[in-house]
């Protein structure tokens, strides 16, 4: 039985390129830990992914978003 195709997201929203101060939309392609989603759960195209990347690891270097979630050290 073939598996129903996920849509992109961003896609769909009519974004064009993802913007790294954008933080709902990021944090919404991260898993509980803070791991960037591949994109075969995600569902997004190739194109936004690598976007989507990019645009993360961004925001974890100006401090928007942390790099690990949930750590008690």
């Amino acid at each position: 039985m073939a598996r129903q195709q996920k849509t992109c997201a961003i896609c769909e929203s009519g974004v064009h390129v993802v913007d790294f101060k954008d933080e709902r939309l990021l944090s919404r392609f991260l898993t509980e830990r803070g791991k960037i989603l591949p994109s075969r759960l995600s569902g997004t195209c190739a194109r936004h992914q690598r976007q989507l990347s990019t645009a993360i690891k961004r925001a974890r270097q100006m401090a928007l978003l942390p790099y690990i979630k949930g750590f008690a050290g």
